[in-house]
């Protein structure tokens, strides 16, 4: 089965799938697919973070295809002349914003470790559908006209726009001949044809002549970009044990955070998306998301003090400050073990970021969760060769230094930008892979991935149920609810609790699959966000 967010990309997915490929064949067919049909989410401009479970050893990897940031970057890129912060409008598009791709290397060191089939044969789809065309959905149509500023710029204006400036229709046949041969050209050489050669230099001059933000990306920051398998963050939550992503995300990190926190409260006793659940869960998120601001950074620069955070004894601690009758406003960072080697908090923005989660499991019982973004709905603007360029480097704090030392999350050569991206995999109480599951929405995917998880666990959902589930988030300020939705009825008992409630368009995107049992054997239960066009698909 796979899940992911555009039937195209799904039904490409389970051709390969079929075809007897890997969870990572089928993962790198989708997101191919995603490029093309979903560019404003994802693509391969951009970076990705994999988990990946193979279960005939058990094994769990973290693939990192974070950005980077090129040699040339400056600490006060994000600054203006007299030390205030660029506004994130200002500084999103154009060349400055863009780090080194990362997801092609990333997926080709996958696809070294777990692949099945040629990495060639994982092209097919898209480049048919880059040729002849694809419809044009009314989710991009949607994106298309609320992207005001594509018009700016020359490739993208021609690609997304009519002649008269204004999106093209829902329906329209949407081709792309020169993705087609940029895919033709990883096909038959390998991710390295798009790190070293034209393609290089191709993005190398769009950076560099940018209309907006002009910047230096040098051949040598793009061929010297290289993925990391590192540890993933595995830890118990009642009877279950989830594996997440680790720093230079924070999104693993803050959910299990979340989830430690919640421990000592028999959530599965409390309604599904009821006021105390609503309280209860974002109480928690205060206080994890007051460590995550604190403490996260790319930890090949900084120190993450990840097993203090994590430590059962603290988390108690931090959660003691939980009540179940009050709210307790702003919540202060704690001191985990660890705390002095690490840096100071950094500042946080709104952004306006745009990210594709998908999921799959393959005939073997292998198993991926691939988080993929190109951060901002369009990226940078900046279009290469039929794909959009990233713009994530706005994820790094705007403003480096703070009481005279470095933040956590500054800027620097070489370095990962602070992520919010949780793709998770859960296991149950006898070891056995039980979902993979993971969401977009800028530093609120903790917040939803933490719903869906706290759905299939505590209150044995289904997997479509768990992502139905009204979204509310809370990021250590205002508590927000899903409108239109139950929770959003539950705003004057929250302000009673003392809650500032805010009522929001909160727009997930999770998709996942979760193993169901029985004397037949194993079953696949999935589920695509109805809030975006997705959907699951199996045999």
């Amino acid at each position: 089965m796979i899940s992911s967010a555009n039937p195209l990309a799904s039904a490409a997915g389970r051709d390969i799938l079929r075809a007897g490929g890997s969870a990572v064949d089928a993962a790198i067919a989708a997101q191919a697919v995603l490029t093309l049909v979903e560019p404003q989410s994802s693509g391969i401009g951009g970076g990705a973070f994999l988990m990946h479970f193979r279960k005939s050893d058990g094994r769990v990897e973290a693939f990192d295809g974070r950005e980077t940031a090129p040699a040339a970057i400056r600490p006060d890129v994000f600054v203006t002349a007299d030390g205030k912060r660029r506004s994130f409008r200002d500084v999103s598009t154009g060349g400055a914003a863009v780090g080194v791709p990362g997801i092609l290397r990333m997926l080709a060191l996958a696809h070294k470790e777990h692949g099945k089939l040629p990495w060639a044969r994982l092209f097919e789809r898209a480049i048919s559908h880059a040729e002849n065309g694809f419809a044009i959905s009314p989710r991009l149509h949607a994106m298309i006209r609320r992207a005001k500023d594509l018009h700016n710029f020359p490739a993208a204006r021609a690609y997304f726009l009519t002649p008269e400036g204004t999106a093209k229709p829902v329906g329209t046949p949407l081709r792309n001949p020169s993705l087609a041969d940029t895919y033709r050209r990883l096909a038959t050489g390998g991710a390295e044809a798009f790190y070293n050669g034209d393609i290089a230099r191709d993005i190398s001059a769009a950076v560099a002549n940018a209309a907006r933000n002009p910047a230096t990306m040098t051949l040598g920051d793009i061929a010297g970009y290289q993925p990391k398998i590192r540890k993933p963050i595995c830890r118990p939550y009642r009877s279950w044990r989830l594996c997440a992503m680790p720093p230079p995300t924070s999104g693993g990190l803050t959910t299990l955070q979340i989830l430690g926190l919640l421990e000592g409260f028999d959530m599965a006793r409390i309604p599904p998306s009821s006021v105390q659940a609503v309280h209860l869960i974002s109480e928690a998120s205060r206080l994890a998301y007051a460590d995550r601001r604190r403490y996260i950074g790319d930890p090949d620069f900084v120190t993450v003090p990840v097993d203090g955070m994590l430590d059962p004894t603290y988390l108690r601690r931090r959660a003691a400050r939980i009540s179940g009758t009050e709210s307790m406003g702003k919540a202060s960072p704690g001191r985990p073990a660890g705390a002095e080697k690490a840096q100071l908090a950094d500042d946080e923005r709104e952004g306006f970021p745009s990210t594709s989660h998908l999921s799959v499991i393959d005939r073997d019982g292998n198993a991926v969760s691939m988080t993929t973004t190109i951060e901002r709905a369009f990226g940078s603007r900046l279009m290469v060769r039929g794909f959009l360029l990233n713009n994530q480097l706005t994820d790094f704090a705007f403003i480096p230094r703070r009481d005279g030392r470095t933040v956590a999350n500054a800027v620097a050569p070489g370095k990962r930008p602070r992520s919010s991206m949780s793709p998770t995999l859960v296991f149950d109480a006898e070891g056995k892979l039980f979902a993979t599951v993971g969401s977009p929405g800028g530093s609120r995917i903790i917040t939803y991935v933490t719903k869906a998880l706290i759905g299939l666990m505590d209150w044995n959902l289904d997997m479509q149920a768990a992502i139905d589930l009204p979204n509310h988030a809370n990021r250590n300020g205002a508590t927000e609810l899903e409108k239109n939705t139950p929770v959003a009825e539950h705003a004057d008992a929250l302000r009673k609790l003392g809650h500032d409630v805010k009522i929001s368009s909160l727009v997930s995107g999770l998709h996942g699959i979760r193993v169901t049992r029985d004397a037949f054997g194993d079953g696949y239960d999935g589920g695509a966000d109805r809030r975006r066009e997705g959907v699951a698909l199996g045999d």
